[in-house]
């Protein structure tokens, strides 16, 4: 499916959000993702969804950091240039539970997905809260963003630099009844800690590396106390109780 680039400006050093345009009807939950091909390059890239307009004209908002060669490419894409994406990929998050003060965690990259979903949580009558982890404050973006949604944001930084200093985990006192997150697998290990501490329960989406991004490759798998799984197509989002660790 053909996008369009509207717009693209710098986040952060490492850190762009992209803006595209086209038929974004396949988008049906938060948390989901798209898989952008790039000319030059054989694989597609992932790139978890921030917002999205749904319609036959909508729009999509994409932040994504440069990691290598492919999303280093991305940053010279100019409005007007064309995309084909895969769209509308993964299962997402559920936001239909019994829990009324959610409490969602981005770690670095993981935090876009979690913007929709706060958004969606909203909708539903819940009272999000929100916590933003990153190593130092030049790292930080899309804090604003979370604010202009009337939620209570929290900002963790390893050094101090802003914020609450140390990891996530040291903005999870109290105040929710559950817990959304995306980030790296060690902030994963330490949040599931502290949830199987409190007795409580919540949705992680995992990310990991990826070539076909709809089940058929099987390069994504991995083992659940319910058998294997595929991060692009059971996931990305898995609950607690089917974590391996």
């Amino acid at each position: 499916m053909i996008f369009k680039v509207l717009s693209q400006r710098a986040l952060t050093d490492s850190v762009y959000h992209l803006r595209l345009q086209g038929d974004t009807r396949a988008v049906t939950k938060p948390g989901q993702f798209v898989q952008i091909q790039l000319p030059g390059f054989y694989l597609r890239r992932p790139i978890s969804i921030c917002d999205c307009q749904v319609g036959e004209n909508g729009t999509l908002d994409l932040i994504y950091k440069v990691v290598g060669h492919g999303t280093k490419a991305m940053t010279a894409l100019e409005p007007g240039a064309e995309l084909d994406l895969l769209v509308g990929l993964g299962n997402g998050f559920d936001v239909t539970g019994e829990d009324r003060q959610p409490l969602l965690i981005g770690g670095g990259v993981g935090v876009p997905p979690m913007y929709g979903l706060c958004k969606a949580l909203i909708a539903a009558g819940k009272q999000p809260s929100v916590v933003l982890g990153f190593n130092t404050a030049s790292e930080v973006f899309w804090k604003d963003e979370f604010e202009a949604l009337g939620v209570k944001v929290t900002v963790t930084t390893v050094d101090g630099s802003m914020g609450v200093k140390g990891f996530v985990t040291a903005a999870m006192e109290s105040g929710y009844d559950y817990v959304y997150t995306c980030g790296p697998e060690p902030m994963f290990k330490a949040v599931y800690k502290v949830l199987d501490e409190k007795g409580l329960s919540g949705q992680f989406s995992f990310e990991e590396r990826m070539a076909c991004g709809f089940g058929v490759c099987m390069g994504c798998s991995c083992k659940t106390k319910y058998g294997n799984k595929r991060i692009c197509k059971d996931g990305p989002v898995l609950v607690k109780e089917e974590i391996i660790w």
